[in-house]
């Protein structure tokens, strides 16, 4: 990990964030030796032990020293209620503080890509990068990959009720899928992981962290980017600052932004990229009217559902006092039991309609229930409990991320509008309405002593409907605000490059056209090998 000593920097590359895009373009581009490449990160280092344990996911999500701490603006189909909305400012971004799940998502969603004129991003042409990714143990080498740095791991105790809940799900028709990775993702089974051996294996671990002690390779951390710095037509570089002192780093072939769907779009509007009348509006001089930056912002909204237990054990009844303790303890020798738990356990990936070709909504089975309802975190209860949490797996419903000030530290606006689509709510009640069959089907009836959460009163589809709107929250899945494709209102083309700029790429989930369907961290990884693969191209060095 290196400091800058001079006030500028000059590198082949600088890439704009070190989360799980960043990691991956700091080791790709850098592994040749030919790229000088220097990473800008705001955060800094990942060394918080409740990183390294699973179960610490609770005290990361909300920690100001790992994660921006944003909120969504009000939603008008949520209540009017603002959300926490974290993202990971640490090394690793997000998939530091994130919840361990690794889906790619379903073979007609990359289909569908290039469909809308995204041409080399079908699931023929980004399988070979999701698949250079990862070491999926005892998977098909058809689709999955063996010798990649990211570890992909199966639970190492799976829960007992996982399988009820799977049988349950069979009883309503529902057959068992032995890789919901594989591109069909219709069926149940248990999350797939990144973890190593009882610890989370983040980006950092996998890609940036075997890179540093390459001389080429230049990483700065606490290093807050203020703009590109633009010649004419052309990004030649950042202005960032570190502490008080303010610095530049020349980017001698491409500036890289990898912040994320929030910061890569609030950074090209600090800069003059964006709708000219909105940064005007904010006094920002307009380098390049590009209206589509922070638009088609979308996320996955989740709606979570508990029901009391008998005759079975749940995870509740191990997370006080003796138990716990012992549960610290095995952790301690073994890297096993509670601690090296995700929150979600058992998948479900669903079709609410039987017309639908492939799955539209997706589970979350936890044999945990939560004090509040809700799941990750808040604590468990003291009585057994499970939870069943549903997502529609792509939303309809659009939003934005606006710069609010010139200033790079203030907060943007960010407004997913959840719900506003009238498709998402059906698709979330068909959801709610499986999750209770489920519940009552005989082979998971015979332990639910009866629903908790919302409760036999929430009866009606208004009822249920209403829940969704109260109660939902996001599960940290943005994507879309700096949209690929051709068309006027897209901000980078299918090689990543922004319209109308050259110098300037950006590689990150704010990429993608439409939501993936599932958690984005294995395609936004997949985004990246692939943004790196077409630099490596141009330079001739593939």
């Amino acid at each position: 990990m290196a400091r800058p000593t001079d006030p500028e920097l000059e590198a082949d590359y600088v890439i704009v964030g070190a989360g799980a895009a960043g990691c991956v373009l700091a080791s790709r581009l850098s592994a040749s030796g030919r790229a000088r490449v220097c990473v800008l990160e705001a955060g800094g280092p990942d060394r918080h032990w409740a990183i390294r344990v699973p179960a610490g996911f609770r005290h990361t999500i909300g920690n100001p020293r790992l994660n921006w701490g944003y909120k969504t603006a009000p939603g008008d189909q949520i209540g009017a209620r603002a959300l926490d909305f974290p993202r990971g400012r640490v090394l690793g971004g997000s998939s530091s503080i994130n919840g361990h799940l690794f889906v790619r998502g379903q073979a007609a969603d990359y289909d569908h890509w290039a469909q809308l004129g995204c041409r080399g991003w079908s699931w023929d042409d980004v399988l070979p990068h999701f698949m250079r990714a990862e070491t999926r143990a005892g998977g098909d080498p058809a689709t999955r990959g063996q010798g990649g740095p990211l570890i992909i791991s199966d639970q190492r105790e799976p829960h007992p009720l996982c399988q009820t809940f799977f049988d349950a799900a069979a009883a309503e028709g529902l057959a068992p899928n032995p890789d919901y990775n594989a591109g069909d993702q219709e069926g149940t089974g248990l999350y797939q992981q990144m973890m190593r051996a009882g610890r989370r294996w983040s980006a950092a671990d996998a890609y940036l962290r075997p890179a540093l002690g390459r001389a080429n390779l230049t990483l700065i951390p606490h290093a807050l980017v203020e703009a590109i710095r633009l010649e004419g037509r052309r990004a030649t570089g950042v202005r960032y600052r570190v502490g008080g002192s303010v610095r530049e780093a020349r980017a001698g072939r491409a500036v890289l932004l990898a912040g994320g769907a929030i910061n890569s779009p609030q950074l090209l509007q600090l800069s003059g990229i964006g709708d000219g009348a909105h940064l005007q509006a904010l006094g920002i001089p307009v380098a390049h009217h590009l209206p589509g930056v922070g638009r088609n912002l979308r996320d996955h909204y989740a709606v979570r559902m508990a029901w009391r237990i008998s005759g079975a054990a749940t995870l509740n009844e191990r997370s006080r006092g003796l138990r716990l303790a012992l549960e610290i303890l095995k952790y301690a020798l073994l890297r096993r039991g509670l601690l090296a738990m995700s929150p979600g356990h058992g998948a479900a990936f669903v079709r609410t309609r039987p017309e639908l070709a492939t799955p539209d909504v997706q589970f979350f089975f936890s044999p945990a229930s939560y004090e509040d309802g809700q799941s990750g975190r808040a604590p468990l209860e003291r009585a057994p409990g499970i939870t069943i949490g549903c997502t529609q797996l792509r939303p309809e419903s659009k939003g934005w991320v606006r710069a609010l000030a010139p200033d790079p530290a203030q907060t943007p606006e960010i407004q997913p509008n959840y719900l506003a689509d009238p498709i998402d709510r059906a698709a979330l009640l068909g959801a709610m309405r499986w999750a209770r069959r489920v519940a009552t089907a005989p082979p998971l009836a015979r332990f639910v002593a009866g629903e908790s959460f919302p409760g036999p009163g929430a009866a009606s589809d208004a009822d249920l409907l209403e829940h969704a709107c109260q109660t939902g929250a996001t599960i940290y899945h943005p994507i879309g605000s700096c949209r690929m494709g051709s068309d006027p209102q897209a901000v980078v083309d299918p090689q990543l490059r922004v319209a109308g700029i050259d110098g300037l790429r950006v590689i990150d989930a704010s990429i993608m056209p439409t939501m993936p369907s599932g958690n984005t961290y294995a395609p936004t990884i997949m985004v990246a090998e692939k943004g790196a693969a077409l630099i490596a191209r141009e330079a001739g060095s593939a």
